[in-house]
């Protein structure tokens, strides 16, 4: 299959510590320039120790990294596959140099974040073009996912056996990160507020397909100042919520989330389930896609749509739900950095 004119595809991630000495510098990295004291790192760490002081989600990283080598192997994509991440070893300016060193001149980069944000895109972009400065390497991010079949299919399927299984009357609870009332509002551009529609959008897909008739949104993993908005409602606050009005039983998908990482295990497995058994809610989380097939095959898919419009040739783009495919390239007014502008790669 042609992948012209890329001769690579970087795997971009978040990070995760390895082991207990790595938890506060790993959080040092990911909250560098904001001004948190150590001790509340060192509080936030505790999430970690709960776990042996590892976040899953190097590890979710390879196994994702494995069975994309293997699905390009298997459909002739010959095409290398890189990966680096934000916060945490292996970084993406290593992961660049490697790609300079080998000849590589233009990658795709498919990002472990499927929405529209400052955090979750322009952040990204921001640190891609600081990995490949000074590099001969163009790099172009592939679009967003969310609503593509092969993410929303496999929540689709995992729904639906959840529900096939549970009491008459779940309630089905999406969860994804919380951010910034005001990085929700310059989500896709000022006032658009894309990252609640995007996940507004791909939950009513996945209630459609698992015959959900009752499904709420909620979020996870607040962090930063009291006095700032964010999201809401909290899941945990939900969780009440959905108790007080009579229902019983509830079915959680972590729709914000590629794999079972550090929000998904903790804020969702550990917390969330304790705050249920604490009101006798029955409780089921579903799955993440991770590496399920039909997302594995979507970053093919996305690789060689993206590829066929560089050429300038036709290409079906996947999309399922009310917003239609996500744009290519971002605008330059997109999900703004609310701090300070920064060179972006795209």
């Amino acid at each position: 299959m042609d992948a012209r004119p890329f001769d690579a595809l970087l795997l971009v991630s978040f990070g995760g510590p390895e082991h207990p000495d790595d938890v506060v510098p790993f959080l040092e990295n990911v909250t560098a320039g904001r001004g948190i004291p150590r001790e509340r790192l060192e509080e936030v760490g505790q999430h970690y120790f709960l776990f042996g002081g590892k976040s899953p989600i190097n590890e979710l990283n390879l196994e994702l990294l494995d069975a994309m080598r293997k699905d390009f192997a298997d459909h002739g994509v010959d095409l290398p596959i890189y990966w680096g991440n934000r916060n945490w070893d292996p970084y993406l300016r290593d992961a660049a140099r490697q790609m300079a060193a080998d000849g590589i001149k233009r990658a795709a980069c498919f990002v472990t974040s499927a929405y529209s944000s400052y955090s979750g895109c322009r952040q990204y972009r921001e640190d891609l073009h600081d990995a490949v400065s000074g590099l001969d390497i163009q790099l172009s991010r592939l679009r967003h996912y969310f609503n593509h079949p092969g993410f929303v299919g496999p929540f689709t399927e995992a729904t639906a056996e959840a529900l096939a299984s549970a009491p008459d009357g779940a309630h089905v609870v999406f969860v994804t990160h919380s951010i910034p009332e005001s990085m929700n509002a310059a989500s896709g551009g000022p006032g658009r507020e894309m990252y609640v529609r995007q996940h507004r959008s791909a939950a009513a897909a996945v209630a459609e397909g698992a015959g959900a008739q009752n499904w709420s949104l909620a979020f996870c993993s607040r962090s930063g100042s009291p006095h700032v908005p964010w999201l809401e409602p909290d899941i945990n606050d939900h969780l009440r919520e959905l108790h007080e009005s009579g229902v019983s039983s509830v079915i959680v998908v972590p729709i914000g989330f590629i794999s079972d990482h550090m929000e998904v295990i903790y804020d969702l497995d550990t917390e969330a389930k304790m705050t249920a058994d604490g009101l006798g809610l029955r409780y089921d989380r579903v799955d993440t896609p991770g590496a399920h097939p039909d997302f594995v095959a979507m970053v093919r898919d996305l690789l060689l749509e993206r590829a066929a419009i560089e050429r300038g040739e036709g290409f079906e783009r996947c999309s399922v739900g009310d917003l239609g495919p996500s744009h290519d390239v971002c605008p330059t007014d997109c999900c703004l950095n609310p701090r300070s502008p920064l060179p972006t790669i795209s």
